[in-house]
């Protein structure tokens, strides 16, 4: 295997451009052992170590079932698209590959079929994308609804015509045998390596326990790249939450099922509509959107208790309703499923007491979300791994704290694991410089993002653009974007103000733009050469102590006699602004200037745990050094 990576071996004679590296090679074997042995293994692969290619081709040659998990569909459709077909062409793989992602990224025929009996409700734009997709369904094979053109991807309509675990009909389904997910799950049955991303594998993991049909297969060799997100993703489906749009979408399932099947029960459509009324009620009853609160708190509340219990009552009547029309209709059969089910989770929400949970609320403008998550995942995810003998590879660029694993292992619960830090074979000294300037505001002052402006105008304006600002909340990032657009002369993108997609492929093609953005740019960005040349982060990323899950485990980890700043609160921020920092060289002919405008990184003792776990670049407090770095001629 290792003669894959060799300068005459099977990659380096397929793939233009591939050299050798050391890295690569090194943890090619360690992921070729972990699979010979069925043993777990958790790797960091600097940025330009080239880790796809590293697991790939190792897995590939086993000859065994594989399961590869990674953090996003984007990366997920690139993996499988992209490098996949390009190793399988080298090493002549003759197996077979499947993609497979969650339900609701494929068109569900039934309620396609539905949404047509019903259309008379829907909008001009939404009806005209109904029509659209009737036709699109004739011609697609595999129904992944990101290779349908001509409906945007924010339309209101994909959430009618695709389907959830909570309202998929299952085998009751009457178009069961056309449907997408069916023919998904069966290619990935019957396929050598199936690309899986985090949320989907999770998902399924707790669908299994409950008994429901799979989609994922078993697998002899499980891989995780993006790794340094499977934590927080299983806290997410390892613990319960009831959202206003699961409320919603339930009231409209008996609605149809009223309209298009059960006619003479009109108690059905009061029963729906009175739940909508209420589960909108409730959200009006939280106040402002834009806030994540701890639901112990909250329901102290009496105003919002008696709103819950009305929203409870709702939930009741729809639940008694449908039981009296059982059996008459597959969708309100379902329907009532979801009103048990989603009765038993409420309760369970209201249960705060419970030790060992956070509980905590969340509200958008139209939409509210009641969760509670577990505060550690080890124990669940370590049962998940023992019931599944095989091999459990995880990787990421960004997993070490301070140059040791126990961060990551301890909260996944793979402490059995084998762990490898392979360093960037980029040449930071020379490629790179790092810049945390004089004079700073301190974090959150007013006044701050004025000021943040007026200093860095300059350096950005002196780059010529080219320049991601990382900005660690909304706010900041708002109001650094209006500073900059009156007074740079240069195109400012925000985040929000379209897609991540659309965003970027501006902010290449300008040329000379400067992106403002948040927490989704921090991560999975690839953009190299001169394109990005300057990469500001607004402050350390340390998430707010306000937030309920991390003051839930901050209190926890007291309980257990730990220091929560620097267990839970530093590790998590240094991993978070290790993933900003990638941002900037992503190739070995990149060069540019990072700019962390927080003092803390020099002027606190932990600011040296943050130096010590991002890569070897020269530092300096002078923003005309940095100046004159961006334009000097890189130095061969």
């Amino acid at each position: 295997m290792a003669d894959d990576f060799a300068a005459d071996g099977a990659l380096a004679q397929a793939i233009p451009g591939f050299k050798p590296r050391e890295a690569q090679r090194q943890m090619a074997q360690a992921v070729d052992k972990a699979i010979a042995s069925r043993s777990e293994l958790v790797v960091e692969a600097g940025t330009g170590t080239g880790k796809t290619y590293a697991y790939l081709a190792p897995a590939l040659r086993s000859g065994k079932k594989v399961i590869i998990s990674t953090g996003s569909k984007a990366l997920q459709d690139q993996l499988y698209n992209r490098d996949l077909p390009t190793i399988a062409t080298a090493l002549k793989f003759n197996g077979k590959l499947a993609l497979l992602k969650g339900r609701s990224n494929y068109l569900c025929l039934e309620r396609l079929e539905q949404q047509t009996m019903t259309g008379g409700e829907l909008n001009g734009q939404t009806l005209s994308d109904l029509v659209h997709l009737r036709g699109w369904a004739s011609e697609t094979v595999e129904g992944d609804i990101s290779t349908c053109g001509g409906v945007a991807e924010d339309s209101q309509i994909w959430p009618l015509v695709t389907s959830t675990n909570d309202n998929c009909l299952g085998n009751d389904c009457p178009l069961y045998k056309e449907c997408f997910v069916v023919k998904a799950r069966r290619r990935a049955m019957d396929a050598d390596v199936v690309v899986v991303n985090h949320h989907l594998f999770l998902a399924d993991m707790v669908v299994k326990e409950s008994g429901f049909a799979e989609l994922i297969p078993e697998a002899d060799v499980m891989i995780f790249d993006e790794a340094h997100q499977v934590p927080d993703i299983a806290s997410q489906y390892f613990g319960q939450q009831l959202s206003s749009r699961q409320l919603l979408d339930l009231a409209k399932d008996i609605n149809i099922a009223y309209r298009t099947e059960i006619r003479d029960v009109q108690q059905l459509q009061k029963s729906a509509d009175r739940l909508a009324q209420c589960a909108q009620d409730f959200r009006l009853a939280l106040g402002d959107p834009g806030y994540r609160g701890n639901l112990r708190d909250l329901l102290s509340d009496s105003t919002i208790l008696r709103a819950l219990t009305l929203l409870d009552d709702a939930l009741e009547l729809c639940y008694d309703v449908a039981k009296l029309s059982l059996g008459r209709s597959a969708l309100l059969d379902a329907a009532f499923e979801r009103a048990a089910l989603y009765r038993n989770r409420l309760k369970r929400l209201k249960e705060v007491s419970q030790p060992g949970f956070s509980y905590w609320y969340e509200c958008t403008s139209r939409h509210f979300v009641l969760a509670l998550t577990p505060l550690s995942v080890s124990e669940r995810f370590r049962e998940v791994i023992d019931e599944r003998p095989a091999a459990w590879i995880f990787t990421s660029a960004t997993l070490a704290v301070n140059e040791s694993m126990v961060h990551f292992v301890e909260r996944l619960g793979v402490k059995k694991a084998d762990s490898l830090i392979l360093s960037s074979p980029f040449d930071y000294t020379r490629q790179a410089l790092l810049c945390v300037p004089r004079n700073l505001p301190s974090p959150n002052q007013p006044g701050g993002a004025k000021q943040l402006a007026r200093m860095l105008g300059p350096l950005i304006q002196a780059n010529n653009g080219r320049c991601f600002f990382l900005c660690t909340s909304h706010q900041m990032m708002r109001e650094l974007a209006e500073h900059f657009r009156a007074t740079l002369t240069l195109p400012v993108l925000l985040q929000g103000e379209t897609s991540k997609g659309q965003l970027l492929k501006q902010f290449v093609e300008a040329g000379n733009a400067l992106l403002v953005a948040t927490s989704s740019f921090w991560e999975g960005v690839d953009v190299r050469g001169d394109a990005l040349s300057l990469v500001i982060i607004d402050k350390l990323p340390f998430t707010s102590p306000e937030d309920p899950l991390l003051k839930a485990r901050m209190e926890d980890c007291k309980l257990r006699g730990g220091e929560p700043f620097d267990e839970v609160q530093l590790p998590d921020a240094v991993i978070t602004l290790k993933q900003g920092v990638g941002r900037l060289i992503r190739d070995v002919e990149d060069r540019g200037v990072l700019v962390i405008c927080d003092n803390r990184l020099v002027m606190r003792p932990y600011g040296a745990l943050f130096l010590n776990s991002l890569p070897p670049t020269p530092r300096t407090r002078d923003i005309q050094r940095a100046v004159t770095f961006l334009q000097q001629a890189p130095t061969q």
